[in-house]
């Protein structure tokens, strides 16, 4: 944010295991005098935060309420079990939700999977984090079904993760309140969509102004030219008896010797 109020900035939040490095170093290239802030929220804040225009953007998870918000989905996401290194699970490269049966499957209270049921046993009581579900895994405990970049942004030495073949997934996108689409915003939807930046798309372009109508003027002759159909050049005189410029001929024979 810069010190001045007038001064334009835009706000973009994003949810734990969303990277938004790529695009706000494309921001940065290409509206340097708009500084870009980042704020980090939980996927349960996101909306809350994008409708008290905390943030004017944001990188959430879906589903999100299209009678307030516009969404651009980006992608979707593997969904994995995260095990430590030396459990049976890891002998497979993919499992299903019945691989998870007999296990004791932990369900923190900040999931992001949507489950009508969670496989598996329950845990004796929910974690109010991903994080702390993680140390709930490497205690042994339990295991964890996420979304991949969560697994990746609470990466162990001692925990591995396998994918989950039939497991809900979650999509991520960009969203913003439908009726705060600003040009800055137009701006972070181009970047995001790959637009280049001579790209008509997104915001407005600004029409050009047409020239002012201009009268033409006759070209004035060029010096040694005549106007009025005369010849260029030359008069309609006679020549002059071989002289250049009304100068006599020089001789070219050698002079006479005198008696």
């Amino acid at each position: 944010m810069t010190d001045s109020a007038d001064s334009p900035s835009f706000r973009l939040a994003y949810v734990p295991g969303v990277t938004p490095a790529k695009w706000v170093r494309i921001w940065e290239e290409r509206l340097p005098d708009v500084p870009l802030t980042l704020l980090q929220v939980t996927a349960a804040e996101a909306s809350d935060v994008l409708r008290d225009r905390a943030a004017d953007a944001g990188f959430v998870r879906l589903p999100v309420d299209r009678t307030v918000f516009s969404a651009i989905p980006l992608y979707t996401e593997t969904t994995v079990v995260v095990v430590p290194k030396d459990h049976l699970i890891t002998a497979a490269e993919e499992i299903t939700l019945d691989d998870l049966a007999d296990e004791v499957v932990i369900h923190p209270l900040d999931d992001v999977l949507g489950w009508e049921q969670p496989p598996g046993e329950p845990a004796f009581e929910r974690p109010a984090t991903t994080a702390d579900a993680i140390e709930l895994v490497a205690a042994n405990i339990g295991v964890l079904v996420v979304p991949q970049s969560l697994a990746r942004l609470h990466h162990r030495r001692d925990l591995t993760y396998r994918t989950v073949v039939d497991a809900p997934q979650s999509g991520v996108a960009l969203s913003w309140p439908e009726d705060a689409t600003t040009d800055l915003v137009e701006d972070f939807i181009g970047i995001v969509r790959g637009r280049t930046v001579n790209s008509t798309r997104g915001r407005t372009q600004q029409q050009p102004q047409p020239k002012a109508d201009r009268k033409r003027e006759p070209r004035k002759p060029a010096a040694g030219r005549t106007t009025g159909g005369a010849a260029r050049g030359r008069t309609d005189g006679p020549k002059s008896g071989g002289a250049k410029g009304g100068g006599a001929r020089r001789g070219t024979g050698k002079p006479r010797r005198r008696s």
